[in-house]
């Protein structure tokens, strides 16, 4: 490594043109890890070309080496990256070689969708901290892609800096020339600054990637395995001042679900409004962002489910305020490799939540979103190694009928701190979250008056980072009404209720506490061979979701996984990994409620098809479902097989199929489920992508919960289930039209129908843990007769014109369209009269024209 100190020593006491000389055997060295900016004394014109006195007098590095899909082998074709700077920007000129440039693939796309193109990307760690940083990625034809790192492997795709890239494609390959602003980076108040940093290319006609230094994929982690970027000098950190006012115009027109005759079926209404966007530097190092009256009309609409368990549906945040910088404020909770299902102690979007008393006091006309009134959130290092954020959050109160309470006035808190020890390999992290009502007498017997969360974790990394332990302690207290809190032992995270639970339901707390706790070791480098093993815990009064995400308290979980993995090309294929994996579940108490194993094959071919395929053997014999009941007792469950496979075609390809089946097979045969989810992905042409998508799956179900019935005369309380005939289909489409690299359009439809009937009712015996499945059921008919069922019909879609007329600057033109129908009787008819009574029904339109303007 001698020969990378003596270069930097020289970058310091040389001039410029001196300098390259000197210093290029160092940098064309395929082993180094150190690479060297020289200042410009006249900045770049970003066009592309290495004509610029400042090019002539910057050090090439040319020292890339394979990493995919084989690593350390020398390149088809040569890169060569350049490095320059002046008071106010980072500048990087990358050449990439290609002998016939007229097949380097290109495609137009908006900004942060890739498509089957070439691509080069540079990689910024201002802090050198190894576990942060930002991705600037563009394409032949100058599509922009741009991340946020963090946890060193980890990507905020919401992420969209201020920064310039020109390409060209000339005789030679082709070319990319960057202007990042220092005011888009983090980095210490330093008079020489050791930025990370890295280049990668991809040839995608070849699927060849190249970087660097050399990237390892058996290692662990992303932004630890980048290089140094020495000899920046003498520049002041950027206190941002960034403003985005926008002004938002909206027209809605929504259906009644009923109305009197000759009254309009549809309520109409236009609206006005104004927000912005603040981004202020406070200190070079701290950063506080905030929203005012934000509007997320431009979002995308979740995916329309029918949710018949006991659980909440997890849907993913898309509003860009909540999701940039999400990484610090993430604190997963129930999370390994085994299983990882989005639970965690801060769910953002429980802020601006659908009113939770919409089904109480609210009617077709009673607005069905909480608004937020502002938001910020204060991100940044102190002391070169502390990590801190801090996010507060308040909306308003939302009337229902009558001026009666949906959702009241609430205030959300997020506090987070993660210290970095030994060089980001061992990090010491904290929360605390706390949500404060106003409550009134509407929904003060519903709604828990204030609840607070807090945990600490760490997470240690050794031997180069090949293996890993974590541990994580976390507790909660929600207070509230003796109603409210009495709502929150029954509700089905808890079920203090069941007669066999032993827990201790008490109708007149008035508040309730819980802890849990996580540990994991585990095995994430090397070449073959990863493997890791994790516990965690939750008591029965752990409650976090009044901003975290919890499925369901009085938990125990013990999980095992070993991965196998293939890195190196064979004739068969590229890459190739192998997992099994065993876990357990049981109650606080020690009533064991599942146990599986699971195995799950990937491949990728030399023709670059994925394949994939598992399956799970779970419930075995021994398991009882505590929750199934909803508040009953416990019974016994039957094995269940699950199985699925899955072949995607070539992404290179201008028509790329793919086809996922899955299926299952429970209660010693008289439950069983298949579904299929075929897709075709187009690219007519450079600038229009279509993806069409189905989804179909038919469930019989003999097991099903169908609701709890309280006899009046004996109080005695009957837990009935009933076999479920199920089939549901989706059809999905994706239209995606870019006429430039900041002029796009998309079209999302999704319509959706799935119905079901109840046959065969059935309530609990007396005993629900025997042995024979027969024997956990006797008949019951409730008074509404022994069938039931349901036929659900919706249709999401969304219009959006995007146009970044300057940068950070947008201007957006949407229309959201919806239909809902519901019918509480089985239909017996195909899905062709289904899906023609679907755009029958009455439309919800939106109508929104959004225009941002962006000032520094």
């Amino acid at each position: 490594m001698r020969p990378n100190v003596l270069a930097v020593v020289l970058c310091a006491a040389l001039p410029a043109v001196t300098l390259r000389a000197q210093v290029n055997a160092a940098i064309t060295d395929p082993s180094s890890q150190v690479t060297s900016a020289v200042r410009a004394q006249v900045p770049p014109v970003i066009d592309g070309r290495e004509d610029d006195a400042a090019w002539k007098g910057a050090p090439a590095n040319s020292a890339f080496l394979e990493f995919s899909p084989t690593k350390g082998k020398d390149p088809r074709y040569k890169t060569e990256f350049k490095v320059t700077y002046d008071d106010r920007n980072l500048y990087v000129f990358v050449r990439a070689y290609d002998p016939h440039p007229d097949s380097i693939m290109t495609a137009l796309t908006r900004r942060d969708v890739r498509g089957p193109s070439d691509q080069i990307k540079v990689v910024v760690d201002g802090y050198r901290d190894r576990r942060s940083g930002f991705e600037m990625a563009v394409n032949p034809v100058g599509v922009k892609r741009d991340y946020a790192m963090y946890n060193d492997q980890d990507e905020d795709q919401s992420w969209d800096g201020i920064w310039d890239v020109a390409t060209k494609i000339d005789s030679l390959g082709w070319t990319a020339e960057y202007r990042i602003p220092f005011s888009q980076l983090r980095y210490s108040n330093k008079s020489e600054q050791v930025f990370g940093f890295a280049i990668w290319r991809d040839i995608e006609r070849y699927k060849e990637r190249t970087s660097w230094p050399l990237y390892d994929q058996t290692k662990s982690g992303f932004s630890s395995q980048i290089g140094e970027l020495h000899g920046i000098r003498d520049i002041a950190p950027f206190h941002r001042r960034e403003i985005v006012p926008y002004l938002v115009a909206k027209t809605t027109n929504t259906p009644f679900t009923s109305h009197a005759p000759g009254s309009s079926a549809f309520q109409q209404s236009a609206k006005l409004s104004a927000g912005a966007d603040v981004k202020l530097g406070l200190t070079p190092n701290l950063t506080l962002d905030a929203t005012v009256n934000p509007d997320f009309g431009q979002v995308e609409a979740d995916p329309s489910v029918v949710n018949l368990t006991a659980f909440e549906s997890f849907f993913q945040e898309r509003r860009p305020f909540f999701v940039e910088g999400t990484g610090l404020y993430n604190y997963g909770l129930n999370c390994s490799v085994v299983n990882c299902n989005g639970e965690g102690l801060f769910y953002s979007r429980r802020i601006g939540r659908s009113p939770q008393l919409l089904g109480l006091y609210a009617d077709d006309a009673s607005p069905n979103v909480s608004p937020i009134l502002g938001a910020a959130k204060l991100t940044g290092r102190v002391h070169g190694t502390l990590n801190v954020g801090a996010l507060e959050a308040m909306t308003g109160r939302v009337e229902g009928t009558g001026d009666r309470t949906t959702e009241p006035r609430t205030n959300y808190t997020v506090l987070r701190a993660q210290q970095d020890l030994r060089k980001g390999e061992t990090s010491i992290g904290f929360i605390a979250t706390g949500v404060n009502r106003t409550l009134d007498q509407w929904s003060e017997n519903f709604l828990r008056r204030a609840a607070y969360a807090g945990g600490a974790n760490l997470r240690h990394r050794w031997s180069k980072n090949l293996f890993e332990v974590t541990a994580s302690a976390m507790g909660s207290d929600v207070t509230g009404s003796a109603a409210s809190i009495a709502r929150t032992q029954t509700s089905s995270v808890h079920l203090y209720q069941r007669p066999d639970g032993g827990l201790d339901y008490d109708p007149t707390r008035t508040s309730l506490a819980g802890d849990a706790e996580e540990f994991s070791f585990g095995k994430f480098g090397g070449n073959m061979v990863h493997f890791q093993t994790s516990y965690q815990r939750q008591s029965p009064g752990f409650e976090i979701n009044d901003l975290g995400f919890l499925r369901r308290a009085n938990q125990m979980s013990f999980n095992n996984w070993m991965g196998l993995n293939w890195n190196k090309p064979t004739k068969l294929y590229r890459r190739a990994s192998w997992n099994f994996n065993a876990w357990s579940y049981w109650t606080a108490a020690g009533l064991r409620t599942d146990q599986a194993v699971n195995s799950n094959f990937n491949g990728q071919l030399q023709n670059n098809m994925f394949v994939n395929g598992g399956f799970t053997l779970s419930q075995l014999p021994g398991s009882y479902c505590d929750n199934c009941s909803r508040g009953g007792p416990a019974f016994r469950r039957s094995p269940l097989l699950n199985w699925n496979a899955g072949l995607q075609g070539d992404d290179r390809r201008h028509v790329q199929p793919s086809l996922f089946v899955y299926g299952g097979r429970g209660d010693y045969g008289a439950s069983h489920y298949v579904g299929a989810s075929p897709e075709l992905s187009m690219l007519p042409f450079s600038q229009l992508q279509v993806v069409l998508s189905l989804d179909w799956s038919k469930n019989t179900d003999d097991s099903q919960w169908f609701n709890n019935f309280t006899d009046a005369a004996t109080g005695k309380v009957h837990y009935t289930f009933a076999h479920l005939e199920q089939e549901t289909q989706g059809v999905g489409m994706r239209v995606s039209y870019t006429a430039t690299p900041t002029l796009s359009f998309q079209l999302y439809a999704a319509p959706f129908v799935s119905r079901g009937q109840y046959t065969n009712m059935r309530e609990l015996s007396a005993t629900p843990r025997a042995t024979r499945y027969q024997d956990r059921y006797v008949t019951y008919t409730p008074s509404s007769g022994g069938t039931a069922g349901f036929d659900v019909q919706q249709l999401r879609s969304n219009s959006v014109l995007r146009w970044e007329f300057r940068p950070g600057s947008t201007l957006f033109a949407v229309w959201t369209h919806g239909r809902d129908g519901f019918d509480p009787a089985f239909p017996n008819r195909g899905f062709t009269d289904e899906y023609r009574d679907l755009f029958a029904l009455h439309p919800a339109n939106t109508f929104l024209v959004k225009m941002a303007y962006w000032m520094d």
